[in-house]
Order: C-alpha cells, then sequence, then structure tokens
C-alpha cells in the first residue's frame, strides 16, 4: 500500500503549477499536493491523524476569506432597505427644501445683479455736475431732479436692497444647513441605493 505522504511529496516536486483559480491557487505546491491525495485515500483512515480536519478547516476558512460578510454587505450598502414613512417624509422634504434652495438662488442672483446695477450708476452720475438735472425713474414716469438728490435716492435703494440679499442669503443657509442633515439621514439609511447630489 502507497504511503500518502510520500506520494503527496513527490507529486510537490513534480507539479509546479498551481491551480488557476479558486482558494487552492494560493497554496503552496506541497499543499495542493497533499489536498489531492487526500480526496483519494480513505477520509476515516487519513482523518485519524487530525491532518485532514486541520487541512479541511484551512480550505473552508480560505474560501470565507474571500466572501464579505453580510455586514460588510449591508455596510456597503449591497442590500436594498424598506423605505419606511419617515424615510418617504424625509426624502420628500428635501425634495421641497430643493425647489425652494433653486427659487431662492435665482431670486438672490437677480437682487445682486440689481445692486451691482445702482452701484455702477452711482458712480457714474458722482462725475456728473451737482446742478445738472438728473432724469429719475418714479414709477412709471422720469421726474427730472439734481444730482445730489438723485445719489441720495439711489444710495437709499442700494441700502434696501442690500438688507434684501442679506435676508435672503440667510434662507438660503438655513435652507441648505437643513438639507444636510437630511442627506446625513438618508445616506445612513439607504448608503448608494440613494442619490441626493443636486
Amino acid at each position: 500500500m502507497r504511503n500518502p505522504h510520500i506520494e503527496a511529496q513527490a507529486t510537490s516536486h513534480t507539479s509546479a503549477k498551481p491551480h488557476a483559480q479558486g482558494p487552492i491557487s494560493h497554496l503552496s505546491p506541497r499543499w495542493t499536493a497533499n489536498l489531492r491525495t487526500t480526496s483519494q485515500q480513505d477520509a476515516a483512515s487519513y482523518g485519524a491523524s487530525g491532518s485532514f480536519e486541520k487541512k479541511s478547516k484551512r480550505r473552508v476558512s480560505l474560501t470565507q476569506a474571500m466572501q464579505l460578510t453580510k455586514e460588510d454587505e449591508v455596510a456597503a450598502g449591497g442590500e436594498e432597505n424598506e423605505v419606511r414613512r419617515e424615510d418617504q417624509d424625509k426624502i420628500n422634504r428635501f425634495s421641497r427644501l430643493h425647489q425652494k434652495e433653486k427659487a431662492l438662488e435665482e431670486e438672490l442672483k437677480t437682487k445682486q445683479k440689481d445692486k451691482e446695477d445702482l452701484e455702477e450708476v452711482s458712480t457714474e452720475l458722482e462725475l456728473v455736475d451737482e446742478d445738472d438735472k438728473v432724469p429719475y425713474k418714479i414709477g412709471d414716469a422720469f421726474v427730472s431732479l439734481p444730482q445730489p438728490e438723485v445719489l441720495e435716492l439711489l444710495g437709499t435703494n442700494t441700502e434696501a436692497i442690500e438688507k434684501e440679499v442679506s435676508i435672503l442669503e440667510d434662507k438660503l443657509s438655513t435652507v441648505r444647513d437643513e438639507m444636510d442633515e437630511l442627506k446625513v439621514a438618508l445616506y445612513a439609511r439607504f448608503g448608494r441605493s440613494i442619490n441626493l447630489e443636486t
């Protein structure tokens, strides 16, 4: 009768190529040969020494090392979570805030442009002689007013717009802060299965 250990060692010298795939490919040729020999021998007689059981456990552990645990899959967004009522409320709230954010951005952009225009006109009027009359729009009509008076009116309008700009910026900041909080909660819940980037 052949000694399995001798046959295993002989195989390790003649077989230089490991298996092309599977966890066994990471083992040495001698270990691969031992596994082959084990599969050809009587499991009961070979297991008496404890070697077969030890090698089987190692083979299983190598296979398990190549797989994500259930917890890892959940953490990586590998499983879809059920959308609860509170989750849907947060998603709807985020959508409404996103629309509000866009509206505030447009309004803020318009106010900032008005402010820039007033500042530009004020700069140009400073070059005008104080005795000159300057047409100034009040409602739908233009009224000719002295240059100093027009500059004063422009300054008042500029201050009013600056306040409006400041209010809009505060509102926009509040909206974005709440959106960020919702992002944190929803990404923690759904991971990569939800996209809230705008």
